[in-house]
């Protein structure tokens, strides 16, 4: 009776009535899917498996890694992003088409136990100022407030946008190389991260500068009411720069003295770019030119595919 009803059991009518030979592998599943409502000796003879591969088998089985896929792609979206992201960005990118969404918790562990750490470096810039012309700069991203309570009056930053070319930043960052150094001098716009238009130089000079700002009026027609936000370093002070954006209807807006908070945004995206492209990669640039094209495609990758959360 037994043996009949082994017999006549779904499982085992698949195995037996395909043409090629079943693996022991395929035998010790359906066994192991059977052995509930049969004896295992009996299903055991009856698919003609020994009983010591059979437990070869499954053992084998529960070994095998079930994360192995997901692993695969977590590794494909690093590699991707040249080691840029960390769990937080692999997780988005891997639960993009995902039904069920992976826990960003699983991603940092699988992660760990894959060696795979975003990398990771100390942050650098240029820095420009070299005295001011004793004007009036004035910080048109602070928001005054008086606390009356306590007679203290509190500023408080405000990067906050509604629309793009609202508010813009700019500053210049050094990028050194065994030939030479490079700066590079970009305009973000505040309310995606973007970069509006960029300069790469040998030289951090007033050239450079015009070069950047033109290419950005020539991508923006209508820039009246923008908020042009910088450091006070010397170009932004010089008489042909105010000019041009006073033509434009832009309000320049200044860093307080020796507060490099006030341009957060500018700083953020230097040390993102250093990290990502740079702290520890000097030496894959044999030459100059081979950073400069390494930046341009960095920049291009950021504004067109970077994840930024």
């Amino acid at each position: 009776k037994i043996r009949n009803g082994i017999k006549s059991d779904k499982k085992i009518t698949s195995l037996s009535s395909r043409k090629d030979k079943p693996t022991n592998e395929e035998k010790a599943i359906v066994v192991n899917e059977l052995r509930q409502d049969y004896p295992l000796n009996e299903i055991l003879e009856f698919v003609e498996l020994s009983k010591s591969s059979y437990y070869y088998v499954i053992k084998s089985l529960k070994n095998v890694d079930k994360d192995k896929e997901l692993k695969e792609e977590i590794i494909k979206v690093f590699e991707n992003s040249k080691k840029r992201y960390g769990y937080r960005r692999i997780c988005l990118e891997v639960n993009k088409n995902r039904a069920q969404k992976v826990n960003h918790k699983k991603i940092k562990r699988l992660m760990k136990e894959l060696g795979l750490f975003a990398i990771q470096g100390k942050n650098g810039k240029y820095h420009s100022y070299k005295g001011d012309n004793g004007e009036l700069k004035e910080n048109l991203l602070l928001e005054k407030t008086i606390d009356k309570e306590n007679h203290v009056t509190v500023y408080k930053r405000n990067f906050e946008t509604t629309k793009p070319n609202e508010k813009w930043t700019t500053d210049v960052s050094e990028f050194k190389h065994k030939d030479g150094k490079l700066y590079l001098s970009p305009i973000l716009d505040m309310h995606d991260g973007s970069i509006i238009s960029y300069d790469i130089s040998l030289h951090p000079d007033f050239n450079q500068i015009k070069r950047m700002i033109h290419n950005a009026f020539e991508i923006n027609e209508n820039l009246d009411g923008l908020i042009f936000h910088s450091d006070q370093g010397w170009q932004y002070q010089m008489k042909q720069y105010k000019r041009w954006l006073s033509d434009k209807g832009i309000k320049q807006s200044f860093s307080r003295k020796g507060n490099c908070m006030d341009n957060s945004l500018m700083e953020n995206f230097f040390g993102i770019m250093k990290n990502e492209m740079y702290y520890g990669h000097e030496n894959e640039f044999k030459t100059i030119d081979d950073l400069k094209n390494a930046m341009e495609e960095y920049i291009k990758w950021y504004n067109e595919k970077r994840i930024n959360i």
